[in-house]
This record gives structure tokens, sequence and C-alpha cells, in this order.
């Protein structure tokens, strides 16, 4: 008797992923696909691909340990499949399964590709919803019914109730507040230096394969392959878990902002790819943070800052995208069309901050997210480079990045392309907040402190001319009013000379 194809895409490394609940050892067969319209559809990081495919070879492996029977497609077999509709089709043909189960995909793009495949498929196709996430598309989409505007802080609020995370008995916030990220950006201090790494692991023998693969076939991809340290199992995963709560967590809170040059991580903790892929729970690690700070071990700030990216943040950006989408990454609220320059690619720049948060992502596929988003996605925003070109350089480039959570955080955080959907404001800001929350300014050309003299901080000029093309649609937004009241005060020749300097630096941005 024929039993059930089971498929598991490469972000669905659980061994609890719905697909897998009621699955009868004897009968069933798992797909797990590595094919090439998945490696190339962007031009992924080299890091990026082989934390992937390795992660999915040791997944595959643990699976045939406990006896299940895994039908695997390795991207370099003579007969890989360019697409998982291909791998689907011929395994069904194969296999000749009485059904098709398969967890909802992460990504709006190929989850109308598997939705229309299953609609035309011979035998049922089940797609189950992913209940990993603490909130279902359907709960977002309830909590925004009706909702003006969608504000992460009042869904937080709710998911906090929902889980009982950080609550006291009556119902109120610990510390009476839900909030304490006014807490967490501390500026540069001199015990700040030397955090613990993070842990690093060295490949065995199936990661040194996928590594000689990607090396081979994706040569013309961005980013260095070596040196590789990141886990690829759930038991590694869950030591850089051990090690984050052991070393970092606790200075993570005042610290999460601060950026210093020849320090990837600080105290950050690099478990989103974990998450993102399915090696890492995200309700185990909120529960572990609160029980760090109720066993006195960190304090609230950076346990409930912590759990505010994951309770909060991620699940916001992710219901968020499968509210909006697919028309969510056409907008272009400002406008902007400027062509994404080479720097992003080579990381060229004599820029300090650019070339150090550039050059960290090439190297590593990794950036924590004030260098995302105040440095490299601040930037994108005041030269008005084209979101659809922004937006598939941050999908390609980062070693956690699905299109799920990166959309939300680009399109809407970093390039306000939405009009506000996402965030009230734009992240608009000049060289001085860099300077203020990182050591970069210090071994670079310009001057954070100048405007328009040659050797003035460009993101100055940028910022002030930011806000004079945009004057007509930002003006009116209550939380830029003083900005825009200090703008008002300064006189036409001023204005002149920073359009003047922005538009010059614009000319030389290739």
């Amino acid at each position: 008797m024929p039993g059930t194809l089971r498929l598991i895409l490469g972000d669905q490394l659980s061994r609890d992923l719905s697909a897998l609940r009621d699955i009868d050892v004897k009968r069933d067969t798992i797909l797990m696909a590595e094919v090439a319209a998945e490696a190339t559809y962007v031009p992924h990081h080299k890091k990026k691909l082989a934390f992937i495919f390795a992660a999915m070879r040791h997944f595959a492996e643990d699976l045939r340990r406990e006896g299940l029977t895994v039908r695997y497609h390795r991207l370099d077999d003579d007969n890989a499949q360019p697409g998982i509709v291909e791998a689907l089709t011929e395994a069904v043909q194969d296999v000749e399964p009485n059904a098709v189960v398969m967890t909802e995909c992460g990504e709006w793009r190929l989850d109308s590709l598997l939705r229309d495949w299953a609609a035309e498929c011979a035998v049922p196709v089940d797609i189950r919803k992913d209940d990993r996430f603490l909130a279902g598309k359907e709960d977002f989409a309830e909590w925004a019914d009706g909702r003006k505007q969608l504000r992460m802080e009042y869904f937080y609020r709710e998911m906090r109730r929902r889980y009982d995370i950080l609550m006291e008995p009556d119902g109120k916030p610990v510390g009476g507040r839900w909030n304490f990220d006014s807490e967490n950006r501390k500026p540069l201090s001199g015990d700040m230096f030397g955090p613990e790494p993070p842990l690093q692991h060295q490949p065995d023998e199936i990661t040194r394969d996928v590594l000689d693969m990607v090396a081979e076939r994706f040569a013309d991809h961005p980013g260095d392959l070596d040196p590789f340290h990141y886990a690829v199992t759930r038991d590694d995963a869950a030591a850089c878990a051990d090690d984050f709560f052991e070393h970092r967590l606790a200075r993570f809170g005042d610290h999460q902002d601060a950026m210093l040059a020849g320090q990837d991580i600080l105290y950050h903790a690099l478990l989103s790819l974990y998450l993102n892929v399915g090696l890492l729970d995200p309700l185990d690690l909120c529960r572990r943070a609160e029980a760090a700070y109720r066993d006195g071990n960190v304090p609230l700030n950076s346990a409930e800052g912590f759990i505010r990216q994951i309770l909060g943040w991620r699940e916001y950006v992710r219901g968020l995208y499968w509210l909006k989408m697919p028309d969510y990454a056409q907008s272009n609220f400002l406008s902007a069309e400027r062509p994404l320059p080479t720097m992003f690619w080579d990381g060229e720049t004599d820029l300090a901050c650019l070339r150090a948060a550039l050059g960290q992502t090439l190297r590593t596929a990794y950036a924590h997210h004030i260098q995302r988003l105040m440095v490299i996605g601040n930037f994108a925003l005041l030269c008005g480079f084209d979101p659809r070109q922004v937006c598939e350089w941050y999908l390609s480039i980062y070693v956690d990045a699905f299109e799920w959570v990166e959309l939300p955080n680009t399109h809407g955080m970093a390039l306000f392309a939405d009009g506000g959907v996402l965030g009230s404001k734009p992240y608009a800001a000049s060289g001085k907040y860099i300077d203020r929350m990182s050591d970069y300014c210090g071994s670079c050309r310009y001057d954070p402190k100048k405007t328009v003299e040659d050797d003035a901080c460009p993101y100055n000029a940028l910022y002030w001319n930011f806000l004079m093309e945009h004057s007509d649609i930002l003006s009116g937004n209550p939380r830029m009013a003083l900005i825009y009241k200090g703008l008002s005060k300064m006189d036409d020749k001023k204005r002149a000379a920073i359009r003047e300097k922005a538009c010059a630096f614009l000319k030389g941005v290739s």
C-alpha cells in the first residue's frame, strides 16, 4: 500500500514541522531537494548557500538515523532537478504516493508556485500551516483588521499577554513598562571592548563537501566562502544559543545599537539564521531569556530587548508580509529610482562606516541590525536607490534573509518605500548619529561635524537634501515636525550649498 510523500524545504529543518507530525516510518517518503532555481533567483552570498545546503544535508542524515526514508536531491547529482516543482513531479511519478503533504512556504513567490502545482497534481496535496511561528497568518490578519495603523508595539503587547512572557500575575508587564527600547541605545563606553566572541564550529566532511560544491558552482556569487564557522545542526545551533545566553545577553540590552570597528558581533545573538531555517525554536529562546532575568542573571532591558526582537518584531514582520503581499513589494512611496552602486557588491568606498559594514557583510554574510538599518539602509534611503534593487541585495547577501523577514525590514523600515505601513517615519539620520553610536568616524577621511566643506561627511548633506526633496510628503508627519521646524530656519544660501554638495556626491556614486 503506497504511503505519503512529504516535502521539506531548506528553511523547514524542524523535526516537529507540521508536515512530519503524523509520519508513518514504514510507508512514507520525505523529499528534500537542493535546486538551482532557489540558489540563483537572486545571487545569494556563498556562505548563505553553504549554510543552507549543509544544514539540509545534516538534517536529512538525522532523519535517516530515525529510520525514515529520505529522497534527497543534491545539486551536484547527475539527475538533479532544476526546481522544486520538477523534483516533486518526478518524486510523485517514482514513488506513486497516496498523497503529498507539505508545510506552507515562507515566501510568497514559492508558495504561489507550489499551490499552483498542487492544484494540478494527480494525488491529493495537503498544505499545512507553519505553526513554528507564534502568530499564524490568520491571527495577524485578525489583529490587523480595522486598525488604521499596524504598529509593532501594540502587536507585541498582545503576544506578551498570549504567551505570558515577562508578565505579572495582575496582567501588567514586568517592570511596569512594555518596552525598554530607550535603555537599549547607550553609546560607546570603554568597557564594551572585548566581549566573548560567538561560538565557532569547524566544518565536518558533509559541510566540506558543500563548501567545495559552492566554490565550484557559485564562484560568481558575492561574498567570501572561507572561513566557514556557522552551525549546521540542531545540536550545534543549540550550543550557539547557550553561548549567547552565558556570555553576551547580559550586555546586549545596553549596547545593541552600538557599533565598533573590528567587532562584527559585539553582544548580539547571531541566532537569527538558525531560527529562520528551523534549527532553533523561537518560544524556547524567549522563555530562556525570561528565565535568565527572573533568575537574576541578566537585567530586564536585556531580556526584554531580546524577547521583543523575536516575539514582537520577527512575528510582526512575517504577519505584515503575508497580509500585504504581493502588492507590498511593488510600492515606491518616495519614487526612488537611482541604481544600486557597485560598492554594495565589492565593498569599495571611502566612507569608513559603509566600508566596515559592507566589508563585514561580504566576509561573513552577517551584520547586526543597526549596521543594516542605520549605516547601509540609511545610506540607501538618503541616496534614493531603487527599492527593488536594494531589497534584492539584502535578500541575496545576508545568511538569515528570507523574503518574509527581509522585505518588510528593508522595503518598509529602512527605505520607507511602503509610505508608513510598517514604520511611522523614515529612519533617516545624519553622520552625527553614526558618530555617536560608533567609532567608525575616527578613522574616516570625512568629518561628521561638517556639512558642506570638502571633508564634510556625505551623510550630512544627503540627510538635509533628503528632507528638502521630500518635504511635500514628509513635512506633515507629526514625528518629523521638529526636524522640519529646524529645516525651516535654514537660509536659502545654506540650502543651496547643501543641495549642491549632495548632488555632487550622488553623481560620483555608481
